[in-house]
Order: structure tokens, then C-alpha cells, then sequence
């Protein structure tokens, strides 16, 4: 009776004993979940901030272009008159203005395709943070439990 009643005592420690274990196992998966959800949402915080630095930094240069192509847009006025002759300065010879005005619309048509570049790296970022807006949609419907879905 004495070894059945240790056999019987022991068995149940040890089912005790896996209890606590199958707890900490739990525990320490939900604590690897846990980690993991941080480490990706800070990486999620990180593409966000470069994204918006990246959109900072492309609306700055669209300003700038914007202020260059009005000063252009200024001077080619002001050679159009010279070359019409209905301006005063007649100490430019006409070749040397046709050459300012070429110049110029090389220019022109030189920032134009600056400003076609800088608008679909707009665009591009647009869609990146559209992409990662659907993904973190994902990722919480993902996240609820099974009796919820």
C-alpha cells in the first residue's frame, strides 16, 4: 500500500508539475508574440517616418521647381518683348536672343520632367502608405481569435 500510495502521490506531482510547465511554455510564447508585435510595429513607425521624410522632401523640391518655372516663365516674357521689339532694350542682337530663348525652353521643358519625376515619387509614396494601411488592416483581422472570426 505504501508504494501505491507514493506511485499514486507521485503521479500526481507530476501532473502538477506539467501544469506549471505547459503555463511558463504559454507564458513565454505569449511573450515572444508579444515582442514580435513590438519589433514589427516599430518597424511599421520606422517605414512610416521615412515615407513621410521622403514626401517632406519631394514637396520642397516641387516648391522650389514651382518658384524656378515662374522665374523663367518671367524672363521668357520679358525676351518675348525684347524679341517682338516692343521693348526698349535694343542693345541685344537678335541671334543672341533666339539663342536665350532656346535655352530657355530647354529649360522649361528640362524642369517639366523634373516635375513629372518628383510627381510619381509622390504617387509611389502614396501607394506605399495605401499598401502599409491594408497590411496593418491585415494583420489585426489576423490577430483576432478563432471564436471571433
Amino acid at each position: 500500500r505504501k508504494q501505491v500510495t507514493e506511485y499514486s502521490t507521485s503521479s500526481s506531482d507530476d501532473e502538477f508539475e506539467s501544469k506549471p510547465s505547459l503555463t511558463h511554455k504559454a507564458k513565454r510564447t505569449l511573450r515572444r508574440r508579444k515582442k514580435l508585435e513590438k519589433e514589427t510595429k516599430q518597424l511599421i513607425k520606422q517605414e512610416e517616418l521615412k515615407r513621410l521624410h521622403k514626401a517632406q522632401a519631394v514637396q520642397r523640391q516641387l516648391e522650389e521647381l514651382e518658384e524656378r518655372q515662374r522665374a523663367l516663365e518671367i524672363f521668357g516674357v520679358k525676351l518675348e518683348r525684347e524679341l517682338r521689339g516692343e521693348s526698349d532694350s535694343g542693345t541685344k542682337d537678335e541671334t543672341q536672343m533666339l539663342h536665350e530663348w532656346f535655352e530657355l525652353v530647354l529649360e522649361k521643358n528640362k524642369l517639366m520632367r523634373y516635375e513629372s519625376e518628383l510627381l510619381i515619387i509622390a504617387q509611389e509614396l502614396e501607394l506605399e502608405d495605401h499598401q502599409s494601411r491594408l497590411e496593418q488592416k491585415l494583420r489585426d483581422k489576423m490577430a483576432i481569435d478563432g471564436k471571433s472570426k
